[in-house]
């Protein structure tokens, strides 16, 4: 039995399913904790790539893109929420009243990597987001959202200012569109299986177990 395996998490931090996923996927590995070591990357996907800074209305945005009615919406927005309490996070859907560009966020995450704190950072954006209703492509609010994570206030600044990262990102992201990745979230594991869509804890639980047994 293998007693390692290399995750790779590609999600967007505006997308519902990828905060339940991971939840799910944390409860997985602590269930495998002390067989398996599981170590987990989160790599960057962008649902709205060329979308504006100011962002755009949640539930017009879903309708336009998705050919959803106000109804169906709103019934998902309960079952997301509901989903939600189950794996232990919460959402108020009221509070997140718009969409908005991430490249900015994924930069972040990439820079929160080199200094071991990218796990608290995925946590503090979902929280951010989903929970609070924060603008996530706003530049202060990605310095803040840093300094919860307990990353450095100053150089966090330095990067979201810049451009730094911004290839590297680009580079991942065109990467995993080749792989033929078009939906989050997508769960890689020791750069072979693919799993895409979220799914339960037992469900990640039995892969991680049946992949130790390969």
């Amino acid at each position: 039995m293998s007693n390692s395996i290399r995750v790779d998490f590609v999600s967007d931090v505006v997308c519902p399913w990828c905060a339940i996923g991971l939840s799910s996927l944390e409860e997985a590995i602590r269930r495998v904790q002390g067989e398996i070591k599981v170590e987990v990357n989160f790599k960057p996907f962008e649902l709205n790539e060329g979308m504006s800074a100011e962002g755009e209305n949640a539930v017009q945005h879903i309708i336009e893109k998705y050919g959803s009615s106000a109804e169906e919406v709103a019934r998902n927005q309960v079952n997301i929420r509901t989903k939600g309490e189950a794996v232990g996070f919460r959402f108020d859907l009221e509070k997140r009243t718009h969409f908005y560009n991430t490249f900015d966020a994924h930069r972040l995450l990439y820079w929160a990597e080199t200094k071991g704190r990218q796990r608290e950072r995925k946590h503090a954006l979902l929280k951010a987001y989903f929970t609070e209703g924060r603008n996530v492509s706003d530049s202060e609010t990605l310095v803040d959202i840093a300094k919860l994570a307990g990353l450095p206030e100053s150089e966090a600044s330095q990067v979201v200012n810049s451009d730094r990262y911004a290839e590297h990102v680009r580079e991942l992201e065109g990467l995993y569109r080749k792989r033929g990745i078009n939906g989050v979230p997508a769960v890689v594991f020791n750069n072979k299986l693919l799993l895409v869509g979220s799914q339960s804890a037992d469900y990640y639980e039995r892969a991680l177990r049946n992949i130790a047994m390969e």
